[in-house]
């Protein structure tokens, strides 16, 4: 039996199916959807749909852009030599809050992940090896997640780049900042140890 008018049954049922939200914040996000004034819902509805029309890949690092380079590729002040390979829109923007790095990066929308039926081909590593076989490039950082999925595609790509003359790197693993010794899994202990560096 449906407590709502179908619209809004509807409306509860789409935000359902976005990632992280249950039923009950799904019927709390449209009961204030509905509440807003007919301009603001109007402007949300019209976000939704210009962000779906709009925003593409970029044609040389695959990073979402509206059009065109994305402003990494586009920028001259850009160390175009280095390229951080991550899955992930959202890691670049993590990566660009540190404001420690200058280089380039390479998305490629997800991981290889055989359980998810995610093979090398679902993802953008052709044109990764594209970029590489140009000569530009002298070194490539992985940046995928120290899981296992990130992993195999991070030693699956380093084999594809062995044949080029380029420096394949791994984003260094450990302790957390404001982390304590005492709550740090093994494998994360070993990997500090064997990341270690002269002070």
């Amino acid at each position: 039996m449906e407590f709502f008018p179908a619209p809004l049954e509807n409306l509860v049922e789409q935000f359902a199916r976005l990632p992280g939200i249950g039923g009950k914040s799904a019927q709390r996000l449209a009961f204030y959807v509905l509440n807003l004034p007919e301009e603001e819902a109007r402007a949300f509805a019209d976000a939704i749909l210009a962000a779906k029309e709009t925003v593409t890949c970029c044609p040389v690092c695959q990073n979402l852009t509206a059009g065109g380079l994305c402003p990494i590729c586009a920028s001259p002040r850009r160390d175009h030599s280095v390229i951080c390979v991550v899955a992930d829109p959202r890691d670049v923007a993590a990566m660009e809050r540190a404001r420690e790095y200058d280089g380039l990066y390479h998305v490629l929308h997800g991981v290889i992940s055989p359980m998810n039926h995610v093979g090398p081909d679902d993802l953008h590593i052709k044109s990764l090896l594209d970029r590489v076989a140009q000569g530009e490039v002298r070194e490539v950082i992985m940046a995928t997640n120290p899981d296992t999925e990130g992993e195999a595609t991070a030693m699956y790509l380093a084999r594809l780049l062995r044949p080029f003359d380029v420096k394949v790197t791994r984003l260094a693993y450990g302790i957390p900042v404001g982390g304590h010794l005492e709550f740090a899994d093994d494998a994360t202990l070993m990997r500090a140890l064997e990341g270690r560096r002269e002070i």
